[in-house]
């Protein structure tokens, strides 16, 4: 009765929580949604009675303005791993399809892949923890039909230079289409990298992707959004689930995008803590809301635990997202103890 294969499938590992503890295991944020998202997301509550727009007019209108794009560019999901997954439904058909992505990066990526029954390429970061664009290159084959470049990279915070990515995309076949995932964009403060918004018009075959989950404050409504050219975007409207995105995700959205001032504020806070924190653990330099320390083992994790402190353990290492003064004061107190 079952697909064969889902057997193999990797699972999606959540960031363990634990009541009363300090929980930096999750990419979220540590601040409710701003005050103007949550009156209008009060204001959506009183008509759950009705289903919400189909087309998220309202929501696309304002992301494509904020954009400089048109609105039939813009395309709304719930949450950008929604979008992921239909990316790769209207890029692969066949199980000799190819979807190459970062390694170790968004654990989404091979399970989108594998739940489409296309196949995951896998291709590992450099020896400096960043994700190997050469190397994903030459890994295009005729087969390849999606790649994914997730920047800053979900675990390790590592960003592309701008330069090499141009040299990237140069470089891929113009019906490959490939998505920027710029999750942790708002937490970036370095110009010398590529942003989706500014390169979309060079190449068609470039998407991004962006979410309100992270910085807005709005990861428990699950709302995301993507741009590019009118091919991709009708192409993911047309495979979206109808209703998908509801009523009070739009309207949270929306107010939160009217707020942008009171937004980067919490972003340069978050910014500075994480450069406090990268320096007190000699960390990977990050430009997201998380530290990456590479090598750590699990047990480092399970020491913190007994400390009240929950972090993300990856076979690779150990990811520790950035919240606020007094958590990361918890948490820094925690590790030197954990380190005798």
């Amino acid at each position: 009765m079952i697909r064969s294969d889902l057997a193999a499938l990797p699972d999606y590992v959540p960031g363990v929580r634990t009541q009363g503890a300090v929980k930096l295991s999750s990419n979220e944020s540590a601040h409710g949604p701003l005050p103007a998202a949550v009156l209008a997301m009060q204001a959506a509550a009183t008509k759950l009675h009705r289903y919400p727009d189909f087309q998220s007019t309202e929501l696309i209108d304002a992301l494509a303005d904020h954009l400089h794009l048109p609105p039939s560019q813009v395309a709304v999901g719930c949450g950008s791993s929604a979008l992921c997954q239909q990316l790769v439904q209207i890029t692969c058909m066949e199980a000799s399809d190819e979807v190459i992505f970062p390694w170790r990066s968004f654990e989404g990526y091979p399970i989108f892949v594998q739940v489409a029954g296309a196949t995951p390429r896998a291709i590992p970061l450099t020896t400096d923890h960043r994700v190997d664009l050469q190397a994903m290159a030459s890994a295009v084959t005729e087969n390849t039909r999606l790649i994914f470049v997730c920047n800053p990279n979900n675990p390790t915070g590592t960003v592309i230079a701008m330069e090499e990515f141009r040299n990237f995309m140069d470089s891929v076949p113009d019906h490959v289409v490939v998505a920027l995932d710029e999750a942790y964009f708002e937490y970036v403060r370095t110009s010398d990298t590529p942003l989706a918004h500014n390169l979309i018009g060079e190449y068609q075959n470039l998407v991004g992707l962006r979410t309100f989950s992270k910085a807005y404050g709005l990861a428990g409504i699950r709302i995301g959004y993507a741009f590019g050219s009118n091919t991709v975007i009708s192409a993911l409207k047309k495979v979206a689930i109808p209703f998908s995105v509801n009523s009070i995700a739009q309207a949270g959205a929306l107010a939160s995008l009217r707020a942008s001032e009171a937004l980067m504020e919490r972003t340069d806070e978050v910014a500075g803590l994480r450069n406090r924190v990268a320096a007190a653990l000699d960390a990977v330099e990050s430009q997201a809301n998380f530290v990456w320390i590479p090598g750590e083992p699990a047990s480092t994790a399970e020491q913190l635990a007994t400390q009240g402190i929950l972090v993300r353990a990856f076979p690779e290492g150990i990811r520790v997202t950035v919240t606020t003064q007094t958590e990361m004061n918890h948490f820094l107190k925690a590790w030197e103890a954990i380190q005798g």
